[in-house]
């Protein structure tokens, strides 16, 4: 299960962003006292008492508005209303219930989304103001009083937040079917491969880029196993994304590589690599998702005998920074390899769960010290103490030391490589975390 959705909805300047930036813990949004500074959805992990959401912040709604960019505005509020999982409608007490409010809370009731009616600007502690009383008019439930500058109230909405948003999805049923992310730029074939596997035209296939505009969900059952691909809209240049549907569809593609367990980075034969291609690749490899390069429309390539291994030699430079995933040319359209496409997500994902023993790593680790010293530095001598397995989903090891300044970055990437050589781990990123003794993991 991918992390429930949360959106701050409301009129402009009525502290939505400053609300977003206390309830995330940092300053994301630029907040300024003039109405429409936030123009897109900005987004960020927020998390209470062990519960984890995507919270959004958007720009303000004016229901009636004429003006270009506040259309833009309402149009993107609407959007993340459509998707949400709850909603945070902020209003504020100083000015107290407006005609905009009014229509807002119409607009909001509409959705039957859950929704918590935030009176913001309460900066005063002790006894509520009676101006409070008001805002039961809206229709909309008990308001919740905050300061989103002081951060009063905020631990009591966070609570019944949380109480409403979905549970996390249960374990077993992740570990029996793979979540398969399939991500690329717009128009490189993503949906073209989800009906080929499918058999059907569940996805709108077009010549136009951005036609799929959210994550698209697919059950998949054969011989190799059971997976659930998710189909993406493409992720393009940030310069490329418009107001309006495309840029809350990057919003629920970087949402579908967060849930994945694979993913299949889907690169265009007939365009070649572009920068964007290893934009969205890195962003795979950042989530530590297993990762296969799947290049696609091999079918309307011009090749000999040698075409295959110069292209492949070349998207190894390419993907440099992630030179352990395999490189598969497939075509969507005739299904040219799809059947090993399922053969490698299996194998990924299997490498991306890998554990292997402390003592195991330890005897490895004494075979590589001995081949190449450990490096020092004005007479003193990194001292690698042990070294163990933490966590899978990417396989992540702790090397305890005596320094973590005499660590250099050149030994580490040495010591995975060691570990890759070894134990394979292919299609999968590898973490290596450097710890001094007696600091905790």
């Amino acid at each position: 299960m991918g992390k429930p959705i949360v959106a701050i909805v409301g009129r402009p300047n009525v502290g939505k962003s400053t609300l977003f930036n206390k309830l995330v813990g940092q300053r994301l949004a630029i907040v300024e006292d003039t109405p429409g500074v936030t123009r897109d959805r900005l987004y960020a992990v927020c998390e209470w008492q062990e519960r984890r959401f995507l919270l959004i912040d958007t720009g303000g709604i004016e229901p009636r508005a004429d003006d270009v960019l506040l259309r833009h505005m309402r149009h993107q509020a609407q959007l993340a209303i459509d998707t949400a999982d709850a909603i945070l409608f902020v209003t504020d007490i100083r000015s107290g219930v407006t005609a905009q409010d009014e229509e807002i809370a119409a607009l909001l009731l509409r959705s039957g989304k859950p929704l918590f009616l935030v009176v913001n600007k309460v900066d005063g502690i002790g006894e509520a103001p009676a101006e409070l009383y008001d805002f039961y008019s809206l229709g909309v439930g008990e308001p919740y009083p905050v300061s989103s500058v002081h951060g009063h109230g905020t631990g009591d909405l966070l609570e019944a937040v949380c109480a409403c948003l979905p549970a996390p999805g249960g374990e077993e049923e992740e570990d029996e079917r793979i979540p398969v992310a399939v991500i690329g730029r717009p128009n490189v074939g993503k949906s073209s491969l989800v009906n080929y596997i499918l058999g059907e035209e569940r996805m709108i296939v077009a010549n136009e880029a951005g036609t799929t505009r959210d994550a698209v969900d697919s059950d998949v059952e054969n011989r190799y196993g059971k997976f659930t691909f998710i189909d993406t809209a493409g992720l393009r240049r940030r310069g490329k994304v418009e107001d309006g549907v495309e840029r809350y569809s990057v919003l629920r593609s970087l949402a579908a590589v967060e849930r994945a367990r694979v993913c299949v980075i889907m690169i265009d034969a007939t365009e070649g690599f572009t920068e964007q291609d290893s934009k969205v690749a890195g962003f795979a490899h950042e989530q530590g998702r297993a990762c296969i390069i799947a290049v696609n429309k091999w079918d309307a390539v011009e090749k000999d005998d040698k075409t295959m291994d110069a292209q492949r030699k070349k998207l190894a430079n390419d993907f440099s920074f992630m030179s352990y995933a395999p490189i598969l040319f497939i075509s969507a359209k005739t299904g040219q390899r799809v059947g090993r496409l399922f053969e490698l997500i299996c194998f990924a994902d299997a490498q991306n769960a890998m554990r292997i023993t402390t003592g195991t790593l330890n005897d490895l680790l004494a075979r590589a010290t001995a081949r190449v010293q450990p490096p020092s530095d004005k007479g003193r001598r990194l001292k690698i103490y042990y070294m163990t397995q933490t966590s899978t989903r990417p396989p992540t090891f702790v090397c305890f030391c005596n320094s973590k300044k005499l660590f250099h970055f050149s030994y580490a990437r040495y010591l995975e490589n060691q570990i890759r050589e070894t134990f394979g781990l292919e299609g999968t990123p590898v973490r290596i975390l450097i710890r001094e003794r007696g600091e905790k993991v």
